[in-house]
């Protein structure tokens, strides 16, 4: 079998063992407890979270596969350099439908203060991280809902593991490619009721765009490059993978019980 053969295979096999987990968040209960304004705003106000510390899985990525930092030297390959630059482009310096350039996190920001959702907890940890806050530590000092500081905790054990096929496995099969369609359905069916949900509905038919069809490629090849033909490699991703998948079940359960 040649090497480019072996890795379709193993990436086949990690996407065949995930299945049911992807299948059980496509179709988590979650999703037809978000009917009214006052629930997607709760929402919001966790999922954030994930929206945010999805960028610290890019930026683990992106430092070890390009070089960072100055005198510049070629690191990795050319065509993982160019998966992993072309992802960031998309999550940190997206189109702005105001005009511009925006990240996703600052979009969805922006979405929230739309649609009414309070953005202070979430500013509140990113600030004191800015200040040079250990993490765990500005976790408990912020006002993070326990199911995301749990998520988040998560997140942040995969990377200090510090195993790029592991964080990429991660990256490519337990984020925001998972928000169905099924959710953006709801919510145009709220903003038809004379609510604004505008830029939230940009974002999420952004995702689908982006994460589900061209970056959610650029992921699998990616991780297809860095673990190549090694079986223990793909047999950790496909273990982190699991564990990425299972996290965000545990956060969406934690979300549904209080929008019960």
């Amino acid at each position: 079998m040649s090497e480019a053969a072996s890795q379709n295979h193993h990436l086949h096999q990690l996407q065949t063992s995930i299945e049911p987990l992807r299948t059980k968040l496509a179709h988590h209960p979650l999703y037809n407890k978000i009917n009214s304004r006052e629930k997607l705003q709760t929402f919001m106000q966790h999922h954030v979270y994930a929206v945010w510390d999805f960028m610290s899985l890019l930026k683990y990525l992106q430092n070890n596969l390009t070089c960072t930092q100055a005198p510049w030297t070629p690191k990795s390959t050319a065509e993982l350099r160019f998966f992993i630059n072309e992802i960031v482009l998309g999550e940190e310096s997206d189109e702005d439908p105001t005009g511009g350039h925006i990240s996703h996190f600052e979009l969805y920001k922006r979405a929230m203060s739309e649609a009414g959702a309070s953005f202070k907890g979430i500013d509140q940890l990113v600030n004191r991280i800015a200040e040079a806050t250990e993490l765990r530590q500005a976790i408990e000092q912020s006002n993070v809902p326990s199911s995301a500081a749990k998520f988040i905790g998560t997140t942040f054990d995969i990377i200090e593991r510090d195993n790029l096929h592991e964080v990429a496995a991660a990256f490519a099969f337990g984020r925001e490619d998972l928000i169905p369609d099924m959710f953006l359905a709801m919510v145009k069916e709220l903003n038809a009721n004379g609510q604004n949900f505008n830029t939230f509905i940009y974002y999420l038919e952004r995702h689908i765009e982006l994460d589900g069809d061209h970056h959610a490629g650029l992921s699998a090849l990616m991780l297809s490059h860095v673990c190549g033909d090694d079986s223990s490699k793909w047999l950790a991703a496909t273990k982190t993978a699991q564990e990425a998948l299972l996290a965000r079940i545990i956060f969406w359960d934690g979300i549904a019980a209080i929008l019960d």
